[in-house]
């Protein structure tokens, strides 16, 4: 069974710093695009990061530019989001997923929700003003 899970979250100051942690398990996805979203209360859920098969392309949310960082380890088949400089409007349920498909790779293609087919439960992300 595979399954994805989350960790890392909790509640910081605005300017504060966090690290998501997302542990995959059932299969490998050493050759497959993996990405964070996150949904806030009211909300739909919105693209955040994106990175492909070896780390050699991301791409970011336009407002998570230059704080936000993703990054992946294959031999622990984990990915992870380093949050610096955190905002209120960063506050959301933050969820890792999976695409299926290999080594394909856009930012369109990576920045849809609609590319993954294998999702985690969700971690809570607070930041007080």
């Amino acid at each position: 069974q595979v399954q994805l899970v989350e960790s890392g979250g909790g509640l910081v100051q605005a300017g504060g710093s966090l690290r998501l942690s997302c542990q995959a398990s059932g299969r490998t996805f050493s050759t497959n695009i993996m990405g964070w979203f996150r949904q806030a209360p009211g909300k739909e859920r919105e693209f955040v990061a994106a990175i492909n098969y070896n780390g050699a392309n991301t791409n970011y949310l336009g407002s998570v530019k230059g704080r936000f960082t993703i990054s992946r380890d294959n031999a622990k088949n984990t990915m992870y989001l380093q949050m610096n400089n955190l905002e209120p409007e960063d506050t959301a349920v933050y969820y890792c997923a999976a695409d299926r498909s290999p080594y394909r790779y856009s930012p369109d293609y990576a920045s849809s929700a609609a590319t993954y087919d294998y999702w985690g439960q969700g971690t809570q992300v607070t930041v007080s003003s």
